[in-house]
């Protein structure tokens, strides 16, 4: 189990990035170059299938000082507090997510949107410092829906591209499917079935596994993970 739980106040990347969700939608994403990295031997002894219905409790639970994570209804709940963010990577190397696509569907369980966004994150790993390494695709399901993806590193997280506007997501307790496809350093997002976006991953971090992301107080519900290689 690794559990990774920020402060947005601690954090003065992350707190200035973050503390309005509606006034960025018009920022320029950041632009990526390209990183040619060797992809032999990514997936070696892994599955070439896993799936995760939340039915049995495989990830980490409890209630921290930033938020509280638990299992009900065969689903995975996770809390934050307000102002900060929450993240819990998965609970094996049965879940990296190098050369792979990985799909969750997430909800908010009341309609309350999380203000600073919920979502999927792949190559997440601790780096030997302790410090998140991953990247995140993050949702705002609020009356004005948007996307945004984001990287941590070296105790910051920083947008990689910022808040855009998106009439595929769906608001309210609506589910949403978010989707990662990973092929060699490049990644693709996609939400409900539709492409949105497209990065580098110019920090090699690809052999990291998946993890789960949400933010402020809103309660937010995953289901049926899908890793396929």
């Amino acid at each position: 189990m690794i559990l990774a739980l920020a402060s947005m106040g601690s954090n003065s990347n992350a707190n200035s990035n973050r503390a309005n969700v509606n006034s960025r939608i018009n920022r320029n994403a950041n632009s990526n170059t390209n990183a040619n990295v060797s992809n032999a031997n990514v997936n070696a002894n892994l599955p070439t299938l896993l799936t995760d219905d939340f039915s049995e409790k495989k990830w980490g639970t409890g209630n921290y000082a930033f938020g509280d994570i638990w299992y009900a209804d065969d689903q995975y709940h996770m809390r934050s507090k307000a102002k900060t963010y929450l993240v819990m990577y998965a609970p094996s190397s049965d879940y990296k997510t190098g050369n792979a696509t990985v799909s969750v569907t997430a909800r908010s369980v009341d309609g309350t949107p999380a203000a600073s966004g919920f979502g999927l994150i792949v190559h997440g790993e601790k780096s030997k410092s302790g410090e998140l390494e991953d990247y995140a695709l993050l949702i705002y399901t609020g009356v004005e829906p948007k996307y945004e993806i984001i990287k941590h590193k070296g105790g910051l997280q920083t947008e990689i591209v910022a808040w855009v506007s998106s009439k595929i997501i769906r608001t309210g307790t609506n589910p949403n499917q978010l989707e990662v496809r990973a092929k060699g350093s490049e990644l693709s997002f996609f939400i409900n079935g539709q492409y949105v976006d497209r990065i580098t991953d110019t920090e090699n971090f690809k052999r990291g596994v998946a993890g789960l992301y949400t933010s402020d107080t809103a309660e937010v519900a995953f289901d049926d993970l899908e890793i396929e290689r």
